[in-house]
């Protein structure tokens, strides 16, 4: 009995869920969580199936500004990009609008007044995309360390799997594949995937790839209902989030699919350092209390 009503804590309804920080929608209108406006399906001339949310603090100089117009002017009409800019003090909110101009139907602009870390950013993005009623939604980090063109692929495995509610990208360095990442940065990935695996139970090889998409289901709306604990390692928080939502790890498990990357590249300026690591440990922790299944 005590289990059945913290799991009613942790998981509201939706509808408890939509109130939330006052946020600027496209550099203007104020709104408290996701209001009426967010609600409402852009007006669109081609039918959009899915959703990509990129989170964006302070990257107004490495935007890669070309790839994304590229891809949007490249036949990808069946997917809105909703960037959210999560109170940078730079020139990010500009660029941003200079990429979404002309392609309003396609491109939004959230942004959060005030920083509050990349787990809310996404969080943020990820309502406004379950408000759009689209099949698909998921989160690519700003930097394309994960190149865009990989979304598609994502795309038709999801579709062609009907079992499946998640795709991570997996940053897997195999013979045809081109996965650039520093010897450092993959050992301690290594053990930090070791780690999340035995809180999660699952034997899960990439947590951290900031590369997903899911099935906009009723259970992964409960999973992006309540902010998370973590900052920065939210991605397995979601999957906790998850399992305890399908209250077995083998059930979810058999919903997950861990896709490997054709192409990843490890860009410079993370904003990661070894404080956050130490973070990261700690959190892990955390995330092993608060969810049980």
């Amino acid at each position: 009995m005590e289990r059945e009503s913290s799991r009613k804590r942790l998981y509201p309804t939706y509808k408890d869920a939509e109130s939330g920080p006052r946020l600027v929608h496209n550099a203007g209108t104020l709104l408290s969580g996701i209001d009426d406006e967010g609600k409402k399906p852009l007006s669109r001339d081609v039918p959009v199936l899915s959703a990509i949310v990129v989170p964006c603090y302070n990257e107004g100089a490495r935007l890669r500004v070309g790839e994304f117009d590229h891809f949007l002017d490249s036949g990808q009409r069946n997917t809105l990009v909703i960037f959210v800019d999560d109170g940078s003090r730079d020139q990010t909110l500009a660029v941003l609008e200079g990429i979404r101009r002309g392609r309003e139907d396609r491109v939004v602009v959230l942004q959060h007044a005030l920083n509050r870390g990349k787990a809310e950013a996404v969080r943020y993005g990820m309502n406004y995309a379950f408000h759009q009623h689209l099949p698909y939604a998921g989160f690519w980090d700003a930097d394309l360390a994960t190149p865009l063109s990989a979304i598609p692929s994502f795309l038709d495995l999801l579709s062609s799997r009907p079992e499946l509610d998640m795709i991570f990208g997996a940053r897997v360095r195999l013979l045809g594949r081109l996965v650039e990442r520093s010897a450092s940065r993959h050992y301690a990935g290594r053990v930090f995937a070791t780690a999340a695996s035995l809180v999660l139970g699952l034997p899960v090889y990439d947590t951290q790839c900031g590369a997903k998409l899911f099935r906009c289901t009723p259970q992964m709306r409960t999973v992006f209902a309540k902010p998370f604990l973590s900052r920065w390692i939210f991605d397995v928080e979601i999957i906790a989030r998850y399992i305890s939502v399908m209250k077995s790890p083998d059930e979810a498990a058999r919903r997950m699919y861990e896709f490997p990357l054709q192409m990843w590249t490890d860009v410079k300026g993370s904003k990661l350092g070894a404080r956050d690591f130490a973070r990261a440990a700690y959190d892990l922790y955390r995330i092993r209390r608060e969810y049980t299944w």
